[in-house]
């Protein structure tokens, strides 16, 4: 389950950030999940629960945005965002497509008590 390994980088990178903001608790910890990252919301959650006890984030509450799939078509030139895992264009059928969103683990915002 590589959730544990997201998550500790995650803390690593929060715990520098407040300490670079001197705050004293966080209290919310927004991210970003694009669908096709590999990474399992549920498990990232009970990972990030279990995780934040020992740290600045103890109280924290996680937000989980679901980034859905947008893919640019080189076929027809169109940019479009599909719910599903699938990178055919539904506009041309085509499969020359380049991911625009939708792979990436990102931290948004953090909300910190100084």
């Amino acid at each position: 389950m590589h959730e544990y390994s997201i998550v500790m980088s995650l803390m690593e990178q929060i715990e520098q950030l407040a300490k670079d903001n001197q705050a004293t608790s966080i209290v919310r910890v927004d991210i970003k999940v694009g669908v096709l990252s590999g990474v399992e919301p549920d498990l990232l959650l009970r990972a990030f629960d279990t995780f934040k006890l020992e740290t600045i984030c103890k109280s924290a509450f996680l937000n989980i945005k679901l980034q859905p799939l947008i893919i640019k078509c080189r076929q027809c030139d169109k940019e479009t965002t599909l719910e599903q895992r699938n990178v055919i264009c539904p506009l041309c059928m085509s499969h020359n497509t380049q991911v625009v969103e939708g792979e990436e683990m990102m931290l948004m915002q953090l909300e910190m008590n100084t």
